[in-house]
């Protein structure tokens, strides 16, 4: 589904990724780890075109992301607060969505009413703008809007940080629901390896913008990735 090909990424003298091939297959629950600039974020804006490689290429589903748009109607993202548009309420953003991704009004209502529980009752009908919610509920507001329209592929950049353990417990449901089809690849970075060895079956760690273990999820991997962390 993605594959990463002799992909670096350089500013100035420093080398901020460097990855000589990387394959992630469809319906993969794949995580992603590492110390604060280890790479991730530059990884999953790579693949998302939003910075050019220094040197070599990602390809999504046959389509190689730098130079061609055809990767945007099937893959979709939440990074950060910045992809809202805090001008507007929740409801507009996700019929704004809905717009963008070929789904009505009807559609999007019947999307969102699936995630009542994970939106609390803090996101819908509160007449606010989204700029003036919480960093936590803007975050929810982010993923779920990441849902809409179907995608084969959604990515997000740290979505546990910010939510209330209530919260971070369904994302994990909702995650696990994504994945249990197989027809979705969703890709996750999280500092949190606890949630992360819950809901994806590989894990890859990132030092230094190289990948330094790639392993398949099992009873073992949350000791393993803490005894990494801790230099044992």
């Amino acid at each position: 589904m993605i594959t990463a090909q002799k992909l670096t990424k350089r500013y100035g003298n420093q080398i901020v990724l460097n990855l000589e091939r990387l394959e992630i297959p469809k319906g993969q629950s794949f995580g992603l780890v590492g110390n604060n600039g280890a790479g991730k974020t530059t990884f999953f804006s790579l693949i998302l075109d939003l910075i050019s490689p220094t040197t070599g290429y990602i390809i999504n589903n046959d389509v190689r992301v730098d130079t061609s748009e055809a990767w945007k109607p099937f893959t979709a993202s939440f990074i950060d607060e910045t992809f809202l548009i805090g001008y507007l309420t929740p409801e507009e953003y996700f019929y704004f969505i809905g717009e963008l991704r070929n789904r009505n009004k009807a559609d999007v209502d019947m999307l969102l009413s699936q995630f009542e529980n994970f939106f609390h009752g803090e996101i819908l009908g509160q007449n606010k703008y989204l700029r003036d919610l919480s960093k936590g509920n803007q975050k929810k507001a982010g993923i779920v809007a990441s849902f809409i329209g179907d995608p084969e592929v959604v990515i997000l950049d740290e979505p546990f940080a910010n939510l209330d353990p209530t919260t971070q417990i369904r994302l994990k449901r909702i995650i696990k629901d994504l994945t249990d089809n197989r027809e979705i690849t969703v890709l996750i970075s999280s500092h949190d390896l606890i949630h992360v060895t819950e809901v994806c079956e590989r894990i890859v760690v990132l030092d230094k913008g190289e990948i330094v273990k790639d392993i398949q999820t099992s009873t073992e991997t949350l000791q393993e990735l803490e005894h990494f962390f801790a230099g044992e």
